[in-house]
């Protein structure tokens, strides 16, 4: 297949995937492949839910539509445009998937096969489902797709090189067991915002977009603020209200009443508003319903700071105080040169 065949599937499943949104999805009788697939995704989405009890449809709605709004002729010239893949030579590349966030793997999926890979899956027992969906998409559109995906459930065999996403600890795991093929090996990262107290409620309500969206689960999701001294949390907290509906999920409910109940015993002062709780501490990893924050005094200093732990941090959030910041609200729609751990995945698969 040429370049060009493969970015015209994608852009075909980018309309596809355009055509759902909650409440409002919309059979396009202009898009391919409707008559086979549209009403078996729109089940696949109301059932995922029973998959994975965080995949609500809104969550899956959301995830769909950044995709349908990513894969488009000039998001995927854009991207591409700085890379010459005339020269690759084809391998197969093992994917190992995380499951924390509805199709987290997609970016990978679609970087191995547009670079001309063919792609071994594994997925996470938590997202099983919508990923082969979309390659059966994809095999339907283009039929040459068919010998170049292959999901698997047992050992991975047979692979040139791999790209793995885990903890910390699985991470440990996989850097040893994939030791002698070129790798890309992701561990936990989570984000934060800079805060200096002048933000307006629109960019604070646009910060609750980061640390609720998907439940907070994914490393992009915002578990950390760093606030001045003095700094007061009434206007963040009158902003973030708009979110209060969250508590009403049972999962999230359950972990809010755990996560608060192991605070308080353990004596730590918090600040809580009802459906989350603030809780002053160094660390960047706030366990779901709990957002860590820390004061700083100099913003130069903190940016060095941030920079030192650049290794545990996905992205940063904030009104332009620190270099390489992103918009309030932004986090969760990444464009498709924005690279999980800031690792080229395009580079990496142009060289193996």
């Amino acid at each position: 297949m040429t370049l060009d065949t493969k970015k015209n599937a994608f852009v075909k499943l980018g309309k596809f995937l355009g055509q759902f949104e909650e409440g409002n999805s919309v059979k396009d009788e202009n898009v391919f492949g409707n008559d086979l697939f549209f009403e078996k995704f729109t089940d696949l989405i109301q059932l995922s839910q029973s998959h994975n009890g965080w995949y609500t449809p809104e969550q899956v709605f959301f995830s769909i539509q950044s995709w349908a709004d990513a894969l488009t002729d000039e998001n995927l010239d854009k991207w591409l445009s700085e890379y010459d893949l005339s020269k690759v030579e084809p391998k197969k590349v093992a994917l190992v998937l995380a499951g924390n966030i509805p199709l987290v793997g997609f970016h990978d999926f679609l970087s191995v096969l547009i670079t001309g890979h063919d792609v071994l899956v594994k997925t996470s027992s938590n997202d099983q489902h919508l990923l082969p969906f979309l390659a059966n998409y994809l095999i339907a559109v283009e039929p040459e797709f068919k010998s170049k995906i292959t999901f698997v459930e047992g050992k991975l065999e047979g692979f040139d090189a791999v790209i793995a996403t885990g903890s910390n600890n699985t991470a440990r795991y996989f850097e040893y067991y994939f030791k002698d093929k070129p790798s890309i090996i992701r561990k936990n990262r989570n984000s934060v915002a800079v805060l200096n107290g002048k933000e307006t409620r629109q960019q604070l309500v646009a910060l609750g977009e980061d640390i609720f969206r998907y439940f907070g689960l994914g490393c992009r999701n915002v578990s950390k603020l760093f606030v001045p001294k003095g700094y007061s949390f009434d206007s963040f907290f009158e902003a973030i209200f708009e979110y209060q509906d969250v508590i009403h999920y049972e999962k999230y409910a359950n972990n809010y009443d755990y996560n608060k109940a192991v605070f308080l015993m353990s004596n730590f002062k918090l600040l809580d508003n009802g459906f989350l709780t603030l809780k002053e501490d160094p660390s960047y990893g706030s366990p779901i319903s709990s957002i860590f924050y820390e004061y700083y005094e100099n913003l130069d200093t903190l940016e060095k700071d941030l920079e030192t732990e650049s290794d545990k941090i996905q992205c940063i959030v904030s009104n332009n105080l620190v270099k390489n910041s992103i918009a309030f609200g932004s986090t969760q729609k990444p464009n498709l040169w924005d690279y999980a751990d800031n690792v080229d995945t395009i580079s990496f698969l142009s060289t193996i």
